[in-house]
């Protein structure tokens, strides 16, 4: 799988159209369609947007660690972090949506470190293969997120 298109061109118009309808599929079953992808679950993450304030929307590959839950910022091996990484650093109480769960989820979001973060990567890499294959496409390091409860 190749990166994600560019923002503001048309590929990268009709990705977010994609996900649109992906987030409406998981909600509307709650995750009983598009709720996993391999051995993966898919959340729809709540968070603000930093500079808007506006409420978004964003699909998400998860595993668990105990009571936390855990997404990778990989934006499909891009050179730049996923804007919800940014909302997350700016607002860090979002709202999850888990497949099976009537109820959104309150988490609060920080950015795994260290040994913490190598653990959370091996664990991802071993539910979703092509996280390694997006690492190798860039030079930032890959961001993993912990959502613990709230």
């Amino acid at each position: 799988m190749g990166k994600l298109p560019e923002p503001g061109t048309p590929l990268w118009t009709a990705w977010l159209r994609f996900t649109d309808l992906h987030t409406s599929l998981i909600r509307a079953s709650r995750g009983r369609v598009g709720g996993r992808w391999g051995k993966a679950g898919i959340l729809v993450l709540h968070h603000v947007g930093a500079r808007t304030g506006t409420l978004r929307t964003a699909p998400l590959l998860f595993g668990r660690d105990g009571e936390s839950i855990v997404i990778v910022a990989s934006q499909g091996g891009s050179d730049r972090n996923p804007a919800w990484l940014a909302n997350l650093r700016a607002t860090p109480d979002p709202v999850v949506e888990l497949p099976g769960e009537r109820t959104p989820r309150p988490v609060r979001a920080r950015i795994a470190e260290g040994e913490e973060r190598e653990r959370l990567w091996r664990m991802m890499v071993g539910l979703y293969r092509s996280y390694d294959s997006y690492q190798r496409m860039t030079t930032r390091r890959i961001p993993v997120v912990v959502l613990e409860p709230r």
